[in-house]
């Protein structure tokens, strides 16, 4: 999947249609060809992420340090 771009001037434009029709992937909007946000439809954001890695990660050793001794008053 492709995310669509579109000039600031033209979203301006047409705002409501592509508003009825932005897709899942969302719609880049840029000004001068440099991307300055990106609309999405709710429910897509980065909600959707929360337990995507759920039993694909798996932890070794103690996450709790650095595995670096050090004394704070040396």
């Amino acid at each position: 999947m492709t995310v669509r771009t579109i000039g600031a001037a033209q979203f301006k434009q047409h705002c409501l249609a592509l508003l009825d029709s932005v897709g899942p992937e969302g719609l880049v909007i840029t000004k001068h060809g440099k991307p300055v946000a990106k609309l999405i439809p709710v429910g897509t954001g980065s909600a959707d992420l929360l337990g995507a890695l759920a039993g694909k990660l798996h932890i070794t050793g103690d996450i709790l340090t650095t595995g670096l001794s050090w004394h704070a008053e040396s």
